[in-house]
């Protein structure tokens, strides 16, 4: 039947009309800027208001589990909704987006693509991530450090051992209002490296100007895939936001804001 359902949405035959209430969108904090725009254009092409709550996709995740109401969640990750899917939770999770990890360096911190391994590994140096297994852009950062270890034997242990989890865990710091959670935490001297996403790592830069962004070098490199699925329950018009994300425009949204995205035609 959830299968059903996509095609229905894709046909225009769902059921017309506004959600009586706005449509509960969770998504990971890294779609802040961009979904924020998407649920815009959403709504002036016709469809309902949009109340989106960002955060961890793993943390989200769980409030899912612990029953609160979404209709939408996108994820920074196939992973997460992939077990709300096969709980029985959801419907099937389309990869919509991907991303990559950066390095966001503080002013004056001598570093470059390649030298950050050796950047990481330094006696001084500060290294932040995020939450492993509560958002993904920490388990990216485990997975990176494992290639580190295929590069470099022993590399691994050390970076696990320094590395500081400074965001999206149940109980890190939250940045103020209005603040950009990475140029906030690089601004504030919390860590000398911080390992984030790509378009994460330009926003910070966007706020906090003297930060560097550093890409990670070929062997290093973490490519990361979202994933979006529908919950069950969720009203018809869910699923119409749901094909916005995967439309042309939604794409377009999503690669103006960095992220790399197969729906967006030439020309």
């Amino acid at each position: 039947m959830r299968a059903i359902a996509w095609v229905l949405a894709m046909l225009g035959l769902s059921a017309g009309g506004a959600a009586a209430e706005p449509l509960k969108l969770y998504a990971a904090g890294s779609l802040k800027a961009a979904f924020g725009e998407v649920a815009a254009d959403f709504e002036k092409a016709g469809g309902p208001a949009v109340a989106a709550t960002f955060g961890a996709s793993g943390l989200l995740r769980g409030r899912i589990e612990g029953g609160e109401r979404a209709d939408v969640f996108a994820s920074a990750d196939m992973a997460h909704p992939l077990k709300l899917a096969k709980a029985g939770k959801a419907g099937p999770v389309a990869l919509f987006a991907r991303n990559e990890l950066c390095a966001l360096a503080r002013p004056g911190l001598e570093v470059s693509p390649a030298t950050l391994l050796d950047a990481m590994l330094r006696d001084g140096v500060r290294l932040g991530t995020s939450t492993p297994k509560a958002d993904p852009s920490g388990d990216y950062a485990w997975k990176l450090f494992g290639r580190a270890e295929a590069a470099r034997p022993g590399s691994f242990a050390k970076l696990d051992a320094k590395a500081l989890k400074l965001t999206g865990g149940p109980d890190t710091a939250k940045a103020p209002e209005g603040r950009n959670t990475y140029g906030w935490v690089m601004g504030e001297g919390k860590a000398d490296l911080f390992l984030t996403y790509c378009t994460n790592a330009l926003l910070a830069k966007a706020e906090v100007p003297d930060l560097q962004v550093v890409a990670v070098p070929g062997n290093l490199a973490v490519g990361a895939d979202y994933g979006l699925t529908v919950l069950n329950d969720a009203p018809p018009e869910a699923w119409r936001l749901a094909l916005y994300v995967l439309s042309p425009e939604g794409q377009a949204v999503l690669a103006r804001h960095g992220f790399k995205v197969a729906g967006v035609p030439e020309g």
